[in-house]
C-alpha cells in the first residue's frame, strides 16, 4: 500500500539545542485543538501509532505527518515564526517541506535499516523478561519478536493487513537514554526485514517523541536465505 507523508524540517539562525519532547511540546501547546499533534483526547492518552512524529536529527528539528497527520501538518507548518524549546527561543529562518506518497508494507525482498534515533523496544514488563534471559541467542530472538510486533502494530494502526509472515533480524547494542527524566534502556544499530518502511518513521515505543526513527541503508539486496 501507499501512505502519504508530509515531512517538515526547520532551521534557525543559530544551532538549535533541544529535544524531540520539547519540539512536541511546542506544537502541542501552540496548536492544542489538533488531537493528532499531541495524542491526547479529553485528558486521556491515545494509544495508537502516532500519525505526527517529532525528531531531532543532527540538531535539526523534524516533524513527520502520516496520512491524516500529514493533512493537519500541512495546515499548521507555517503558522509561527519562532519555536520555544525549553527556555530557549529560536527564530525560524527556513522551512523545508517534502510531501510524498510512499510505499509501505511487506516486500519480496529483504531491506536493511539503521536506527537514526535509539529504539525504545521494551516496556517495563518486557525489560524484566529480557534481562531474565541469560543466553545471548534467546535475547536476540526476543528482540526479533519485539521488532515483528512493532511492525504488526504499526501496520494495524495504518489500516494495513500484513498478508504473510514478517522475517527480520537485528544487530543492536544497548544505550541508556532519558525519557521524562527517567533512565530507560534503548538500542542503537540496525535491522533487516522483508518490509518497506519510509525513512524516519518510528518503530517501538515513544515514537512521537523521536525514538526508533529508521533510515533505509543502501546495502546489496538480500534474499530470504540470509534470515
Amino acid at each position: 500500500m501507499n501512505i502519504k507523508t508530509f515531512t517538515l524540517t526547520l532551521a534557525s539562525s543559530r544551532l538549535i539545542e533541544g529535544t524531540s519532547s520539547q519540539l512536541r511540546g511546542f506544537f502541542a501547546t501552540k496548536f492544542n485543538e489538533y488531537t493528532l499533534l499531541h495524542q491526547h483526547s479529553a485528558d486521556k492518552f491515545i494509544y495508537s501509532y502516532p500519525l505526527v512524529q517529532y525528531k531531532m536529527i543532527n540538531s535539526a528539528p523534524m516533524v513527520i505527518g502520516i496520512n491524516d497527520g500529514a493533512e493537519i501538518l500541512k495546515q499548521v507548518y507555517d503558522k509561527y515564526y519562532e519555536i520555544k524549546l525549553g527556555d530557549e527561543v529560536y527564530e525560524i529562518v527556513e522551512r523545508g517541506i517534502c510531501v510524498k506518497n510512499q510505499e509501505f508494507g511487506l516486500s519480496e525482498k529483504i531491506h536493511s535499516y539503521e536506527f537514526a534515533t535509539p529504539w525504545l523496544a521494551l516496556n517495563q514488563e518486557n525489560y524484566m523478561k529480557y534481562y531474565g534471559l541469560k543466553d545471548g541467542g534467546e535475547r536476540l530472538d526476543f528482540l526479533r519478536k519485539t521488532l515483528t510486533g512493532n511492525l504488526l502494530s504499526m501496520s494495524k494502526s495504518l489500516d494495513y493487513r500484513v498478508p504473510d509472515k514478517i522475517k527480520c533480524d537485528v544487530q543492536v547494542n544497548i544505550r541508556k537514554c532519558r525519557l521524562k527524566d527517567v533512565n530507560v534502556m534503548t538500542f542503537i544499530g540496525g535491522f533487516q526485514a522483508n518490509f518497506i518502511i519510509p525513512d524516519h518513521l518510528g518503530l517501538g515505543k515513544s515514537v512521537s517523541r523521536g525514538f526508533g526513527a529508521v533510515v533505509k541503508k543502501n546495502d546489496p539486496e538480500m534474499n530470504f536465505n540470509n534470515i
